[in-house]
């Protein structure tokens, strides 16, 4: 079931993801060479804490998993699409870096991501990243009231693939709120016109991922959360959380 949200409630959203916003900000400044991935995560964790806020990722659990997720920012580098485990590898130069980090606040979640490159970027990781941002934009341009669930599907897939690009299948954005992951679910590709009729109210997290090969095959790593391309090709992920107002789309996550 969609639930509507009330003026007064996307306004307290907006509060959490603001928490978010300011957390990837600084994740992405004290990203470096030689930086460890869990030092990042104590970043993130920081911000929650100076907000009063809670992690939604931390001890999260669905059924693919076979153990709750143990950090609160998600980080994903060169070949790893979504869902990496922060560790103490530590960055190197010219590392593609995807973070994912959501917030829990005053009963609200906000949920964001956003991908770069550590050090000298390869012009060929900047166009990667550079697609994903344009897909999530023209998603976000499609999330307007009268519209359909598959106008946005559409306006981000076509994006990833006239730029040759690969798009994980089963994986998407989704409806946010309460939860970190309600109805209903925001595919990646689609046709338009298709779908849940977009209303005031709804609030989704659209989030388009891309694989720099073309391909779209991907497998799940050992540690049974992060999900890897097959053949080892560089992936980008990006995300806003986003309320569908008459006014348009409100962009809850803005940095």
């Amino acid at each position: 079931m969609v639930e509507l949200k009330t003026d007064t409630s996307i306004d307290a959203m907006h509060e959490a993801g603001q928490v978010v916003a300011r957390a990837l900000t600084a994740v992405r400044q004290a990203a470096g060479v030689g930086v460890s991935l869990l030092e990042l995560n104590e970043v993130a964790h920081d911000v929650l804490r100076a907000a009063g806020a809670s992690s939604p990722f931390l001890g999260y659990r669905p059924s693919f998993a076979p153990t709750p997720f143990p950090a609160v920012l998600i980080t994903s580098v060169n070949d790893a699409i979504v869902h990496g485990i922060p560790t103490a590898y530590r960055l190197r130069d010219g590392d593609l870096l995807s973070i994912d980090f959501g917030a829990e606040l005053g009963g609200w979640v906000g949920d964001s991501a956003l991908s770069f490159v550590v050090g000298r970027p390869r012009p060929e990781d900047l166009r990667l990243i550079e697609t994903a941002e344009r897909a999530l934009a023209a998603g976000i341009g499609a999330a307007v009231v009268g519209n359909r669930i598959g106008d946005i599907a559409h306006a981000v897939g076509s994006v990833c693939r006239a730029a040759g690009y690969g798009i994980p299948s089963g994986f998407g954005g989704h409806g946010v709120g309460r939860r970190m992951h309600e109805d209903p679910e925001v595919p990646n590709e689609g046709r338009p016109g298709r779908g849940l009729p977009l209303r005031h109210g709804m609030v989704l997290a659209i989030e388009p991922m891309v694989i720099a090969s073309g391909r779209d095959g991907y497998h799940e790593a050992p540690d049974g959360w992060t999900l890897r391309t097959n053949d080892g090709s560089r992936a980008a992920h990006v995300e806003h959380t986003v309320a569908i107002t008459e006014g348009g789309p409100r962009i809850l996550t803005a940095r």
